[in-house]
């Protein structure tokens, strides 16, 4: 079997189902997908234009199932699919707050923030934001995101030979304390950004 060959045929539209799960409200990690995506574009020296076309038709696609979703079940539906993700009621107040006061801001920036992009399109249906209006700034959100992941995933791609170098120069121990750094830097991040 040649497995390079089936990633090179699927990789970008499996990034995009990805991108179309999470955005359709369901916690998967599709900008992973995408940067993965983008990595193995530039490493097997292919376009980057599919990646960013896959990860923007699943990225609108996606958003629209859960502006769909928000707006014809409501805020019950959001609060019992949300129990399943530990939503709590009183981030879902906030949350709507939040859509009627910046509903446009809100979706444009809600793309680049881990877990509010998950969210952020039920969150619109159920604010009844006007369908063309979300329809506009998701799109918008979601091609300068989706080029956004596309290009940081394609350089790194491009300079694999490089990262390999640096990795084998500070040796297994530094890799693991840069992870470390890393993953605390991260985990401080999303605990400054979680409501409380």
């Amino acid at each position: 079997m040649n497995w390079p060959g089936i990633v090179d045929a699927l990789g970008s539209p499996f990034a995009g189902v990805g991108i179309l799960i999470e955005s359709a409200g369901v916690p998967f990690p599709g900008e992973a997908l995408l940067l993965a995506g983008a990595a193995w574009s530039a490493a097997r020296q292919q376009s980057i234009a599919l990646v960013i076309v896959c990860g923007f038709v699943g990225a609108t696609a996606g958003a629209d199932i859960g502006y769909l979703l928000g707006y014809r079940g409501g805020r019950p539906f959001v609060e019992r699919f949300g129990q399943l993700f530990h939503i709590r009621p009183d981030n879902l107040a906030r949350a709507e707050l939040l859509f009627a006061r910046h509903g446009d801001k809100a979706i444009l920036g809600a793309r680049f923030f881990l877990g509010v992009r998950t969210w952020s399109a039920m969150l619109a249906g159920m604010a009844r934001m006007p369908f063309w209006r979300f329809q506009v700034f998701s799109a918008i959100g979601g091609l300068i995101w989706s080029a956004s992941i596309g290009i940081a995933g394609y350089v790194v791609g491009s300079n694999l030979p490089l990262l390999e170098t640096i990795f084998r120069g500070i040796g297994v121990g530094g890799t693991v304390i840069l992870i470390l750094i890393l993953l605390v830097l991260y985990v401080a991040r999303e605990r400054a950004t979680r409501p409380r």
